[in-house]
């Protein structure tokens, strides 16, 4: 990879200065603005250097280098993903969320000539997940069109998409009410912010490795809690490029079973919340047909979005499809949560909308992918894996059928799990502005 997140945050946070943010960090967005200016010039002086010499002079190296570190730490701190003020220089391991840079090496002409047209698949992604293009101090400062295109793409510096926006906009209601940023919500942020450190040091040059979006490949984030909702990935991401390109043909009749299959679960929904408050659990006989329709969701869409792809079944029977969800039996279930659900599972909804149509970016993506390859690209299906497993947990939770509250973050990487704080009956990764996402 071009770039690896790397995270040492203990999710401990300073209300005073969570809630003046913006303000103590005015002098960061001056500098960044500033900075943005010379590493967009930087930028077009290394794209000449590289393609006549090879590789990367080692002083432009160095100087991109620590403006793609400083915009992640600049970037941490203002979507609450670290506490301390960062530093102004972008000097390696100085934060708590940092990112490691690929070392200097030989990079292909040719890819190098084009960069500016292969980054762009990355950098749709990228925009959503974490923004960093257009508008800011650099984006004028360019001159032509060349300095333009670098620009809209480096952007400001600040790097606050559709996903980091609204988490750190939860994010804030929580850190003030508990002190604490949620494990999910910190690690949804920093896999953003280190794809989109990929992306940005694939497009200045400092290396010429693509970008991966595999959520567990971008770094250490930890290993999720223990959640009754889970996902199994059987996938071995080779696909049909005849019902990849008839895919939303084939799905009609599964469109209309949904839609009807949904106005019995309405009011499966309506008995189970009332049993749920008299009972303290969901009946087997509603928790078997709701967790059916649940799987069916995920079966469906993972077909839809390319995750997997077999044309699924119309019963949501489990272990039959290779995205498949493994839901646990009737649990005893808080009466409280039972009672406000629909207000605690807002802002779960609210995460899921971006996730959502990233999930609609990639899936997008694929289509061309797999038409041209055959095959899902990883970083994508594990991406649109993660998304669907974060909407499963959310409407197990909506649905009455679990009150453990969904949790956010990706996937775990390669490392042994953090240690995670046992959720109270009002709390989860948003208590998060109300429950826990974590």
């Amino acid at each position: 990879m071009p770039a690896r997140v790397v995270v040492r945050d203990d999710l401990a946070r300073s209300r005073v200065t969570v809630f003046f943010r913006l303000l103590l960090a005015i002098p960061h967005l001056i500098w960044i603005s500033l900075w943005t200016i010379a590493a967009v010039l930087a930028a077009i002086a290394n794209w000449f250097a590289t393609l006549a010499i090879g590789r990367p002079p080692s002083a432009l190296y160095r100087f991109l280098s620590a403006y793609v570190r400083y915009a992640v730490h600049l970037s941490s701190y203002l979507l609450l993903a670290a506490n301390p003020f960062p530093g102004f220089t972008g000097e390696a391991g100085s934060y708590p969320i940092d990112v490691e840079i690929a070392p200097l090496e030989r990079q292909h002409r040719l890819k190098t000539l084009f960069r500016i047209i292969l980054v762009i698949p990355a950098g749709l992604v990228s925009a959503v997940a974490a923004g960093g293009g257009g508008g800011g101090g650099g984006g004028r400062s360019g001159s032509g069109h060349g300095g333009r295109v670098w620009t809209s793409f480096v952007g400001s510096g600040v790097w606050i998409g559709f996903l980091t926006f609204v988490i750190a906009f939860l994010a804030w209601f929580a850190v003030l009410a508990r002190g604490r940023m949620p494990q999910g919500f910190r690690n949804t942020i920093a896999w953003a912010l280190g794809y989109s450190a990929q992306v940005h040091a694939y497009l200045l040059l400092l290396s010429d490795r693509y970008p991966s979006s595999d959520p567990g490949a971008t770094g250490v984030l930890g290993v999720p809690p223990p959640h009754p909702i889970s996902l199994r990935v059987e996938d071995d991401l080779r696909r049909s490029r005849v019902t990849v390109f008839f895919r939303l043909l084939l799905a009609i009749p599964h469109f209309v079973w949904l839609y009807l299959w949904g106005v019995a679960i309405e009011v499966a929904i309506i008995i189970n919340w009332f049993a749920t408050l008299i009972l303290g659990r969901t009946p087997r006989w509603l928790h078997r047909f709701i967790s059916a329709y649940v799987r069916y969701q995920t079966h469906l869409w993972a077909f839809v979005t390319l995750v997997a792809n077999p044309f699924p079944g119309f019963v949501g029977r489990p272990g039959i499809y290779p995205i498949d969800v493994e839901i646990e039996g009737p649990n005893r279930q808080h009466r409280l949560k039972t009672l406000f659900r629909a207000f605690l599972a807002v802002p779960a909804v609210f995460v899921s909308w971006p996730l959502l149509f990233l999930l609609f970016v990639v899936s997008f993506l694929g289509w061309f992918a797999a038409l041209f390859t055959g095959r899902m690209p990883t970083g994508f299906r594990n991406l649109g894996a993660w998304v669907l497993r974060y909407t499963a947990q959310t409407n197990a939770y909506l649905y009455v059928i679990t009150d453990r509250y969904p949790y956010s973050g990706p996937e775990a990487g390669e490392a042994a799990p953090e240690p995670v704080e046992e959720a109270s009956p009002l709390e989860g990764d948003t208590a998060e502005a109300a429950p826990q996402l974590a």
